[in-house]
Order: structure tokens, then C-alpha cells, then sequence
């Protein structure tokens, strides 16, 4: 009998038209539309209309050293998180992918759990942490590594050790699946032709794992580019990101134009981003389907 086709079909053996497919996904394609897409057309159309047609605000976000040294800023930041993120992310999912029964229901805990607690407690637990009479700077002062407490708040150092352990769960994710797509022949059969473990890891495992290694840096990236409270909270005005001068724009100065070019070329930025990704990589692969 030949086989036939799952997509869009009833149960009953009808198949749904590409005309009634449209209707259906119209209310969603909608509230995607008016939700997301609606208030940043909204904010570019700002960026070059007011206060008459210009590039102006454009010129003043590149021409200007200060605000350039804070793009860079942020794109440094987030490289870092990133480079952090699957040194630390990558022997978790490895052991998550390793591990059976009661163990790997422990560990996927761990690192699920996290997410669902606020973005905003899990700073706030930080800022406590790196306080000068904190339990870091107190526990290095009793251990006689020091006499005087560093300055450990209010630093690109605290905001970058902190956004690492929020976007962790999401570098590690990615990359279990793909570990977890490995099949266990492939490891077997080249023990079998005389690896050690060490070089089946490099020479097979790791190869395989790179499309998991490769969504999950590109989600951490984009995610630590735009993120606002923990730059806020335990970074200092001197050491500003994008996400914090779009905000000091809009509440302080109340300079909207130039707040929606600062975005505008975020958004350039990170659509440019996606694009040269999505041409040189498979989606399906970047979803961490290595198989």
C-alpha cells in the first residue's frame, strides 16, 4: 500500500487545502503580528521621522565614540557570556546525557529548575552575594586570601558572571539534544577499532554535538545582547549596555527618536546575525537534530 502523507490531514483521510491551512493559522499570524512585529516597525518608523525625516539619529548612535564604545561594550559582554556559557554548559550536558534512572532526573532538574524562577530574584541574589560584607568577600577575608573586601558589585565582572548563570539553561539544553541524538554505536564502534575515549570525544562526539554547540551559542548571544535587568542592577553607569541606554533614553531624557535608532540597529544587527546563520547552518540542525 503506498504510503501517505500526515501533513494536513484529518483523521478521516480529508486533507485540509492551502486556502483553509491560511484561514486557520490567520488569527494567530495576527496576534503575532500586532503584538510583536506592530511595535517595532512602529519604533523604526519613529527613528527616522521625528522630529522631520532624517538619518540623523542614525549618524548620532555610529559617529558619536560614546554611545560606539557602548555597542562594543555590549557585543564584548555578550561574546563573553556566550564563550562562558558553553565552557561551563557543555560537561553538564554531557553528564545529563550520560547519566540514567533517578541521577539524570536530578541533574535535568537542576538545570530546569532555574528557569522558572525570576530573571530579577535570581539578580537580586547575586547583588547580595557580591556585596562588600557578602558571604564572597567574607569568606576570602576569612580564609586570610585577602585583608580588605573587593569591589565586586556595581562591575562589568558581576554582570557578566551573573548573566552567565541565567542564559546557563540555555546553552545546555541545545546541546543535550544533540548529544543525546548521538547514537551509542557510534562510540562503541570506535572502541571497537582501538580509540581511547578521548579521542572517540574529539573525533566523533564532539563533531556531532557541534549543531547543539552552535544553537545554543546563538540563543545566549542574542538573549545577553538585549538584556536589560541584570546590566541594571549590578553594573555601573560607567560600563553601560544597549538595553540600559535605550532605558535612560526613554525615562530620563524622554529622546524617543534616538532610543528607536539605538534599537534600530540592534535589530539590524541581530537580524544580520540570523540571517548569516540560517544560510550557512540547516534549522533542523540547529535545533540540535545531529543525527
Amino acid at each position: 500500500m503506498k504510503p501517505v502523507r500526515s501533513d494536513f490531514w484529518h483523521s478521516d483521510g480529508r486533507r485540509l487545502s492551502g486556502l483553509s491551512t491560511l484561514f486557520l493559522l490567520a488569527p494567530f499570524f495576527a496576534v503575532i503580528a500586532f503584538v510583536f512585529i506592530y511595535p517595532i516597525v512602529q519604533l523604526l518608523v519613529i527613528s527616522v521621522t521625528e522630529p522631520h525625516p532624517t538619518l540623523d539619529n542614525y549618524a548620532r548612535v555610529v559617529g558619536n565614540p560614546v554611545y560606539a564604545r557602548v555597542l562594543a561594550r555590549t557585543l564584548w559582554t555578550a561574546t563573553l557570556v556566550t564563550v562562558l556559557s558553553v565552557i561551563l554548559g557543555f560537561p553538564v550536558a554531557y553528564y545529563m546525557s550520560r547519566s540514567k534512572g533517578a541521577v539524570a532526573g536530578f541533574v535535568a532538574v537542576c538545570v530546569i529548575l532555574p528557569l522558572w524562577s525570576s530573571v530579577l530574584v535570581r539578580t537580586a541574589a547575586w547583588s547580595i552575594l557580591f556585596q562588600r560584607n557578602g558571604l564572597i568577600n567574607s569568606a576570602l577575608m576569612g580564609l586570610g586570601l585577602t585583608s580588605q573586601p573587593f569591589k565586586l558589585l556595581y562591575t562589568q565582572s558581576a554582570v557578566v558572571i551573573a548573566m552567565t548563570h541565567v542564559l546557563l539553561p540555555f546553552m545546555i539544553l541545545p546541546i543535550y539534544g544533540a548529544l543525546r541524538s548521538i547514537p551509542n554505536d557510534y562510540t562503541r564502534a570506535a572502541a571497537v577499532l582501538g580509540a581511547t575515549r578521548w579521542r572517540t570525544f574529539l573525533e566523533v562526539i564532539l563533531p556531532l554535538s557541534l549543531p547543539g554547540v552552535v544553537s545554543g551559542s546563538l540563543l545566549v548571544f542574542l538573549t545577553a545582547l538585549g538584556f536589560f535587568i541584570t546590566p541594571a542592577l549590578l553594573g555601573s553607569p560607567q560600563e553601560m549596555m544597549v538595553s540600559t541606554l535605550v532605558s535612560q533614553q526613554i525615562r530620563e531624557v524622554l529622546d524617543w527618536p534616538f532610543a528607536a535608532a539605538l534599537v534600530g540597529v540592534l535589530t539590524l544587527f541581530v537580524t544580520l546575525l540570523a540571517v548569516i546563520f540560517s544560510k550557512t547552518l540547516r534549522f533542523d540542525r540547529l535545533m540540535g537534530a545531529a543525527s
